[in-house]
């Protein structure tokens, strides 16, 4: 409709007949909004009480999302009011407003047109988001809106002064990976977090991420055991890096700390020995002299350094020099532990077939050198064989990370056909255990392993949140919720990796599930969902997820590659640094591990309380702008 305007000296008036059309439709909005409010909040008799107004609303978010608005916002803004663009916390309490102004403008009495409906008031969605994000996380740093997650690495088990300065440097709450390590090392990790807080006076939440069932390629015949180091050079071959070598007691089953070029076992006495500053002189396998430099010391293990390229199988001996006398020490020869197989790899091509297989027995050793001698397809195993009986031809297939993509051919008893449809023209490198996604497939699959149900007694009694990976229906999470109980971890937060494109489109029906308990959040787990849902999706994919969660007043986690350049390597990209100040847009963002983490905590930590002057969730908060005190209209 053309909006018509009558002008009395210098005010415009707006013609009735838009402003009646205006009520008629936000009436109907309304009037929608309350039906499916009446009908769901029917059903959810589950609600926990701290839940029940941010079900209804929640619920008037949907209704209000199943039409298209966009010529009813544009109408509302060109007179002056709110288009509903920012109305997710308090859905009802909008509309309610504009039909007070509207009726007002029209001169109409609202009372003898329609009935008003008790709705949340502005500030009131907004406080129900703080206070369930205080329920999950606990109370806020206080120089931040945002929380910092961090996923602990496993070294930070025998080093407790890593996680001291984590603590220190922004983190609040802690993540635990269930997929590796054992309960000794967690117990380790969650017993050195306990013991910085009290040092430092500071509090820290506990998440532990159940593993979930893992859908990976099978294994691969593996080479020879020989490890490889080299250092960086620049284009004159000078070295620019050394390379870092790891040296650990055998028997160590802990991760090795990031940052490692290589790790070497050998005997726990001798390792004692070693001390900073000593050489490692040794004969590689090609019968070349080499040596290393001790360049750091930790409980677990020793740093050195390498300038020199190297190759070492089990047997190498390693003699030591003092730092001292420049001489052999005492005890100083050891010798090289068993060393795990080199990986090995096929190359896939654009147009290859490639057949996954219920068999896991490794396949054969890699690709011949020339491809023309290979005339028979790329076959490995999969180590999920229940999806053989969910996946149907025409459905896509990627794996590790997206790098290889597909669509399957044909289905059989035992072997699934893959047509390769996406690669780097030179090819890519197919692995053992790496990531499988079928993202057209509906999977049956268990949420819960058996796994995830031997490690849940632990997280209940030493977890203060529950990471639910693979995540996709009502029904898995009320199972969750179960276990719980009977484990006596009620109390548990319950935080929803969205990570598949099933749970994306279940988003509703999840939250209103979690709502059972009164501690709930939501992380949207970028790295699989884009893989799922196309990386040209992800950007308008997790603002749906922003928008739905804000509008339940759930809080939200903000995962995978955040400022992942700088925690890896030390120099953060453009991109990241934006995507950081963006996921203020959150209640929390997470970070991996990675050898530069405690910079990387302290960077956002910074860039989070710069924004919180900024910006609040969509809303820009217009804090006097220097770059605006500085301008002179006369200056131009």
């Amino acid at each position: 409709m053309t909006q018509q305007r009558r002008h009395t000296g210098d005010t415009p008036e707006i013609d009735h007949s838009t402003l009646d059309e205006l009520i008629r439709e936000l009436t109907e909005v309304q009037a929608d909004m309350l039906d499916l409010e009446a009908r769901g909040m029917a059903q959810a008799t589950h609600i926990h009480s701290s839940y029940h107004q941010s079900a209804r609303n929640l619920l008037h978010y949907l209704s209000l999302r199943r039409r298209d608005i966009r010529a009813l916002q544009s109408r509302l803004a060109e007179i002056g009011l709110s288009s509903l663009g920012q109305s997710e916390s308090h859905v009802l309490a909008t509309v309610e407003s504009l039909l007070n102004v509207l009726h007002q403008l029209a001169g109409q009495d609202r009372s003898a047109r329609t009935p008003r409906a008790h709705a949340l008031a502005f500030s009131e969605g907004r406080a129900l988001l703080s206070q369930h994000t205080e329920a999950l996380f606990g109370r806020g740093p206080g120089h931040r809106r945002v929380r910092i997650m961090v996923t602990i690495p496993s070294e930070a088990a025998s080093d407790p002064q890593l996680i001291e300065s984590l603590l220190a440097s922004g983190m609040d709450c802690a993540r635990i990976n269930c997929a590796h390590d054992d309960p000794v090392v967690w117990e380790r990790l969650i017993a050195n977090l306990r013991s910085a807080e009290r040092t430092l006076g500071k509090t820290c939440k506990v998440l532990m991420d159940l593993a979930g069932p893992k859908l990976r390629t099978g294994p691969i015949e593996r080479g020879a055991k020989v490890v490889k180091w080299r250092p960086q050079r620049d284009s004159y071959g000078r070295v620019t890096a050394p390379a870092r070598i790891w040296i650990y007691a055998e028997g160590d089953k802990l991760e090795p700390p990031s940052g490692a070029d290589a790790c070497l076992p050998v005997p726990r006495d001798w390792l004692a020995t070693l001390g900073v500053g000593d050489r490692l002189n040794f004969v590689d396998a090609r019968g070349a002299r080499r040596f290393l430099w001790v360049v750091g010391a930790e409980e677990r293990g020793r740093w050195a350094e390498a300038v020199r390229t190297a190759y070492i199988t089990p047997g190498t001996e390693l003699t030591i020099v003092s730092r001292a006398a420049r001489t052999l020490s005492s005890g100083a020869i050891a010798q090289v532990g068993d060393l795990p197989p080199g990986e090995r790899a096929y190359i896939v091509k654009l147009g290859d077939a490639l057949i996954l297989t219920r068999d896991l027995m490794p396949s054969p050793p890699e690709n011949p050198p020339n491809r023309r001698e290979r005339s028979l397809p790329v076959r490995i195993g999969c180590t999920l064989p229940e999806i053989f009986d969910d996946v149907r031809a025409g459905e896509r297939i990627w794996i590790d990370d997206g790098k290889i993509g597909g669509v399957i051919e044909a289905v059989q008893a035992d072997e699934i056909v893959v047509r390769v449809t996406h690669a780097r023209i030179r090819g890519e490198k197919l692995r053992a255990d790496k990531g499988i996604n079928l993202p057209d497939s509906s999977l049956r699959l268990p949420a819960l392993t058996a796994k995830d149900l031997a490690d849940l007694p632990f997280v209940a009694a030493h977890a203060d949140l529950v990471g639910y990976s693979f995540v996709r229906t009502a029904a898995d999470v009320c199972e969750l919720e179960d276990h719980l109980a009977r484990l006596g971890g009620e109390q548990l937060g319950i935080v929803l990796k969205i990570e598949t494109r099933r749970a994306f489109e279940q988003l509703p029906s999840l939250l209103l599930a979690t709502m059972r308990t009164p501690r709930d959040g939501v992380m949207i787990a970028r790295g699989d969902l884009a893989i799922e849902c196309g990386y040209e999706r992800m950007a308008e994919v997790q603002e749906q997820i922003l928008w739905v969660c804000e509008a339940a007043h759930v809080p939200v986690i903000w995962a995978t590659q955040v400022l992942e350049g700088l925690t890896k390597d030390g120099q953060p990209s453009r991109a990241e640094i934006s995507d950081a100040a963006i996921a203020q847009r959150a209640e929390c963002v997470m970070l991996n591990k990675g050898s530069h983490i405690l910079q990387a905590v302290s960077t956002l930590d910074d860039i989070l309380r710069r924004m919180d002057a900024h910006q609040s969730k969509k809303s820009s908060m217009l804090r006097p702008l220097e770059l605006a005190r500085r301008f002179s209209a006369e200056s131009f």
